[in-house]
């Protein structure tokens, strides 16, 4: 028998959560509530000031400059501006034994900050992309002063559009008719820009680990794929588009019975973020391949930046169609379907089949030549 030792197993990627919101919409609160719950155990934070989380009583110990361990088991970690080398520097501890094994890393960004670079910097970079997965984006959104917010800020708009779970602060201040009066208008709003985003009430004690951090395909509570959960796409529409003029935003969702070939899925994907990527806030779904059709292929991305994509062993809801969820800005649902029609082999009377697509990338739908 040989002495030499087995090469190590290489680590699934970890899953991140992405915390969001606008200023003062009670983020630090919700994030100091999470991390005193023990069920936030084997947690990595990525915070931008220590001095802004209740930590006195759940420090332990300084494990390196930036990086603190909790009793309750989280990791915590200071963004200090530069969020790719704070997500380097903690799988580094990890693979050193500096901080004990996580199972997913919650990301609060600045209040002014737009997602979606956040989300790009876990797609995209080179390294960390092999690392970390996105798994969800929660945004936190003040009951109160949320409906100015959203008038005002495009920022805020982008937060709310891209998540996955809404949580709402400050509902037990909705104590004047003015108030209930705008609140009414806000939820209005809210539906229309995340229509599949579920909300939770932080006053109301719906705002736990268990509610806000189970909102990827995922499932804690099973370790199994939950694609309804994750997609939620009958909150969409009964004809699959949320008619939202918000600010040009809009949810769609893509369903079909139709396999879709590999390689033309990829030219489908390839040709859709490169003529409309800036327009793609956000794409996430399951797709019936030819070759596959038992086993699902998971895609995930935003803008013109995807994961890459992944198989599951089975159709784990029973449901074999291709559905895919986008949330639109300043583009119509219809470009993306007929693209995707010419791919499947649907014919359409003056749109361009799958061979003009191949061959002349510019006759995309909705493109101007």
């Amino acid at each position: 028998m040989s002495d030499s030792p087995s090469p190590r197993r290489p680590r699934p990627p970890v899953p991140v959560t992405v915390l969001t919101g606008f200023l003062g919409a009670g983020k630090t609160t919700l994030l100091n509530r999470l991390l005193a719950d023990p069920a936030m155990k084997n947690t990595a934070v990525l915070i931008n000031e220590f001095g802004d989380v209740g930590l006195d009583h759940l420090l332990v110990r300084t494990v390196d400059e930036g990086i603190v361990m909790l009793s309750s088991g989280c990791v915590c970690c200071s963004v200090r501006g530069d969020l790719v080398a704070a997500l380097e520097d903690l799988v580094r501890a990890l693979d050193n034994g500096r901080v004990d094994p996580f199972d997913r890393v919650v990301i609060e960004t600045t209040g002014l900050a737009d997602p979606i670079p956040v989300i790009h910097t876990i797609m995209a970079h080179p390294y960390l992309a092999m690392r970390y997965r996105l798994d969800a984006v929660i945004t936190v959104v003040d009951a109160v002063n949320g409906l100015a917010t959203l008038d005002g800020h495009a920022e805020a708009v982008r937060q709310v559009a891209v998540a996955d779970r809404i949580v709402l602060t400050k509902t037990d201040l909705l104590d004047r008719p003015d108030r209930l009066a705008a609140f009414a208008k806000l939820s209005e709003r809210l539906a229309r820009l995340a229509p599949t985003a579920i909300r939770l009430d932080a006053a109301g004690g719906e705002a736990t680990p268990a509610a806000v951090l189970a909102a990827g395909l995922i499932d804690p509570a099973t370790r199994s794929p939950d694609v309804a959960r994750w997609l939620n796409e009958t909150a969409l529409a009964a004809d699959g588009v949320s008619h939202s003029h918000d600010d040009g935003i809009k949810s769609f969702v893509l369903t079909s019975d139709r396999a879709i070939g590999s390689a033309s899925f990829d030219m489908f994907l390839e040709l859709l973020r490169g003529a409309h990527g800036p327009k793609l806030l956000r794409v996430k779904g399951v797709v019936k391949i030819a070759e596959f059709p038992d086993r699902p292929v998971v895609i995930h991305g935003a803008q013109h930046l995807f994961h890459p994509t992944t198989m599951l062993d089975a159709w784990p809801d029973g449901d074999a169609r291709t559905r895919i969820v986008f949330i639109l800005k300043d583009m119509e649902p219809a470009v993306i379907e007929a693209l995707h029609d010419a791919f499947v082999g649907i014919a359409r009377a003056d749109q361009p089949d799958r061979a003009a697509l191949t061959d002349n990338p510019l006759a995309i739908p909705g493109t101007a030549l």
